[in-house]
């Protein structure tokens, strides 16, 4: 995710047109687009990690995808795991609803994991394991949902996939993939409105962001059913697909 300031702003078709500022995050949002850099990754970084446990309740609109987002795990879910799970917010919601199952908590910046364990020291249900998503997923038993939040569009896209496949491998049959996720634009002038919209001083040089429809079409190769977008904000999107029940697979 990019960097907001602390007052959002919503500008107007003619700010857009008109204001100096909105030109300047367009050729910062064109030049993001143009290049990759997909040997940056930030989230080792301390500070990073810091700056965002420090703005990620600020994030616009992020309440109603982790809403969705909850829709649509499993109820009778008995063992979640979460990919990139940061400071512990989305995996703290499911677990209020879910508060009978067990979870594995997932993340490889130093400092979120340090956050997680203080934060879950208590709770027998939560183990937390760190390993970055770069490398293949390590042995864990199966799950019922695999959740992640904001964590997937920093791997470069090659490695999205094969975690994909990994996910699908690691689900019951049945089992839910639920991915509330940063996605690229169609333009570099929605990505610039974007930016704007979340109030966007720099890019995030650990972003490699993809487009939705390619994502979805992954999961339906893959293997996974009923694959949709079930809610989207400009680059922000809930994405889920079931594991088809073992009869069908």
């Amino acid at each position: 995710m990019a960097r907001p300031r602390i007052k959002a702003i919503t500008p107007t078709h003619n700010d857009f047109l008109l204001d100096s500022g909105f030109i300047a995050v367009l050729n910062l949002a064109m030049g993001s687009q143009m290049s990759s850099t997909p040997e940056v990754n930030l989230w080792p970084s301390t500070e990073h990690a810091l700056e965002y446990l420090r703005r990620a309740d600020s994030i616009p609109h992020r309440v109603e995808g982790e809403a969705t987002l909850l829709e649509f795990v499993p109820a009778e879910a008995r063992r979640i795991l979460d990919l990139g799970s940061g400071g512990g917010r989305l995996l703290s919601l499911v677990k209020a609803a879910w508060p009978g199952a067990s979870y594995v908590a997932l993340d490889f910046s130093p400092t979120m994991v340090e956050t997680l364990r203080k934060l879950f020291a208590a709770q027998s249900s939560v183990t937390v394991v760190a390993h970055d998503l770069d490398e293949k997923l390590p042995a864990m038993g199966q799950f019922d949902a695999v959740i992640s939040s904001f964590a997937i569009h920093h791997l470069v896209h090659e490695r999205k996939r094969s975690l994909y496949k990994e996910i699908f491998e690691l689900l019951a049959p049945q089992g839910v993939f639920c991915n509330l996720e940063h996605v690229s634009s169609r333009s570099p002038l929605l990505h610039a409105g974007f930016l704007e919209a979340i109030s966007c001083a720099d890019e995030d040089p650990s972003n490699k962001l993809l487009d939705l429809e390619t994502q979805l079409t992954w999961l339906r190769e893959i293997g996974f059913v009923d694959v949709d977008c079930h809610w989207k904000w400009r680059e922000l999107a809930l994405f889920a697909g079931v594991k088809p029940p073992a009869s069908q697979n």
